[in-house]
């Protein structure tokens, strides 16, 4: 098993932690070994229910406690304990990193704490105590590395890179021109402060135009596998606060985003776009260079968004639209041809 179960947590400190209340008091020494789904929980994990659509697996559901909102706390079965919480979705997420925490970030391999003999660490390079570096990773000169930081195998760390306290740098990952703070998570295969991409056409041919500037990652990121981040051309591009970058997403030069988003996986940012707080873009959507994504705006899957998007709007579509507007156009198509088959003899 890669995640074993946790040694086991009683309901009524998981409570106590989750800042849940439990809905069977005489529950609170039930031992929570694990989490798990409805349909497949069994004694000692702990599953959660976010809408009326798992109700049916509750008829077989073995687990020890269900997390849930009060909303439906009906339909939890009288022998399950209940962790009643504000936010259940946010509450069995905490729960997972209570019960699991070697899941919570990628762990080391070969290498359980200190320098490897088989990593290279160019002599200027500082790092302070409490760092890991796994074997045929390489730290350039004048890298400064902050104590708890873990860098995976065969990562590479470039010239003059800041990377504070606490991080884990996944193996195979590549650190250029880049400055990043505590408590960042950058899994494997990552590719951070390489060149933009950015030309000019010459008589000649295109002519590429030089990308001196950095990458700023702030603290509390976590970018997925295989994403890359290039690095400003004269500006910097920064990845705010809090934000989590999914697998394979790709940002360009100058982008600037805020704190707390959400980027799903295949995402692409053009350069110099702008995205505020608290954005939301789902999977493969595409976004312009040069435009501004408001505070709290969200974007739905596949969309193209071409300009501006105003705070708080939900945009879909290509081009992307509000989504109200979307829906609406999408309805009408579906009324227009389900029309055009009844006139052609088609229709029941």
């Amino acid at each position: 098993m890669f995640f074993p179960r946790h040694e086991g947590l009683t309901l009524g400190k998981l409570a106590e932690r989750l800042g849940a209340s439990l809905n069977k008091l005489e529950s609170s020494d039930v031992l929570i070994r694990s989490v798990a789904p409805v349909y497949r929980a069994v004694d000692g994990d702990v599953c959660y229910m976010l809408s009326r659509k798992s109700k049916s697996e509750l008829e077989t559901c073995k687990a020890s406690a269900i997390i849930c909102d009060e909303a439906l706390l009906s339909l939890i079965p009288d022998h399950i304990p209940a962790l009643v919480a504000k936010n259940a979705h946010a509450a069995f997420a905490l729960a997972g990193q209570i019960l699991h925490p070697s899941a919570v970030r990628p762990e080391t391999i070969a290498q359980a704490e200190g320098i490897s003999p088989l990593a290279v660490i160019h002599p200027t390079a500082a790092l302070e105590a409490g760092v890991t570096v796994e074997p045929y990773a390489v730290v350039g000169a004048n890298v400064a590395i902050g104590s708890g930081t873990r860098v995976g195998p065969s990562a590479i760390i470039g010239n003059g890179v800041k990377i504070g306290r606490d991080c884990t740098i996944a193996g195979g990952s590549s650190i250029l021109c880049a400055l990043i703070g505590n408590n960042v998570i950058i899994h494997n295969g990552a590719r951070i402060g390489q060149d933009g991409f950015g030309y000019a056409p010459g008589p000649a041919g295109m002519i590429k135009i030089v990308q001196i500037g950095r990458v700023i990652i702030q603290d509390h990121v976590e970018i997925g596998a295989e994403t890359t981040i290039d690095r400003g051309t004269m500006d910097d591009t920064v990845i705010g606060e809090g934000t989590k970058i999914d697998n394979q997403v790709q940002i360009g030069h100058n982008v600037r985003i805020g704190r707390h988003c959400a980027l799903v996986s295949k995402v692409g940012i053009a350069g110099s776009a702008k995205i505020g707080n608290g954005v939301q873009i789902g999977g493969a959507a595409g976004i312009n260079g040069h435009i501004t994504i408001g505070d709290g705006a969200q974007i739905a899957a596949l969309s193209g968004v071409m300009s501006d998007v105003p705070p708080g709007e939900k945009v879909a579509g290509q081009p992307a639209r509000p989504i109200k507007e979307f829906f609406r156009e999408i309805a009408e198509r579906a009324a227009r041809s389900g029309a055009r088959k009844t006139k052609g003899g088609e229709g029941v």
